[in-house]
């Protein structure tokens, strides 16, 4: 079953296009990645499927609701880790859980908060202000977070940007777990995590979906040994970027 359905989506601001028809599917439990450079439409469509941008034409489901109509269905369900770390600076990584489980209405907002802590390797850093923490930490915690409503669908938006070698690693081994108990979309401009993490990659170019596949059927489709060749295959060269 398909948890999340794009046809000919599009959003454009003026005359630019940042996301041109976009069409695919997303199936329950699957772990999808969007990649592409800066501008490829990646976080244009998560902001669409989370009720942050409406679409300009076409249409989605998510969990067979529609964005453009029933967006408080939706909501209750999904959960995202954005780009910009959601996490409140002045209070410690214990209170950030909790006030979210509150927002929410969460029942056992405590021991949900204590279980994500020791699951995300936080419990040396509970009482600690989230404004004292690494970039890895901090990463953390946002995914533990945007997990402590138990979404049934989580939006990861480049969750390992701006971490060393090793807090991305860490993140990724997180992430790993949780393949097949939500469904996962990720935007990463981490091409060997991509290829990790993903059951199937979906490539995007100045709006459009170039292809989507496993790994595995994009460096055989191009003729490469490497994700990242087959991304320069398939996107064109640096200079043609816009």
């Amino acid at each position: 079953m398909s948890a999340i359905v794009l046809n000919n989506l599009c959003r454009y601001y003026g005359e630019v296009r940042a996301v041109d028809g976009v069409s695919y599917e997303i199936g329950e439990g699957e772990l999808f990645a969007l990649l592409g450079q800066n501008g490829a439409g990646k976080t244009t469509t998560i902001k669409m499927l989370t009720g942050l941008v409406k679409p300009t034409g076409g249409s989605a489901t998510v969990l067979g609701f529609d964005i453009a109509n029933e967006m408080n269905e939706i909501k209750p369900l999904i959960s995202v880790s954005p780009q910009e770390t959601a996490v409140a600076p002045k209070l410690t990584v214990k209170e950030n859980l909790a006030f979210i489980a509150g927002i929410y209405g969460i029942s056992d907002a405590h021991k949900k908060a204590d279980d994500l802590i020791e699951t995300f390797h936080l419990t040396e850093k509970r009482d600690t202000y989230a404004c004292k923490l690494s970039g890895g930490q901090m990463r953390r915690l946002s995914i533990a977070m945007a997990l402590i409503t138990e979404p049934k669908v989580l939006f990861l938006d480049e969750p390992t940007l701006g971490v060393d070698v090793m807090a991305r690693k860490g993140l990724q081994s997180i992430i790993k777990s949780l393949h097949g108990r939500v469904t996962i979309i990720l935007t990463t401009h981490y091409l060997e995590e991509a290829s990790c993490l993903a059951d199937r990659i979906g490539v995007m170019s100045k709006g459009k979906l170039v292809t989507i596949g496993t790994p595995e059927e994009l460096m055989q489709s191009t003729g490469t040994d490497s994700l990242d060749d087959a991304f320069i295959a398939l996107v064109g060269k640096e200079s043609d970027w816009e």
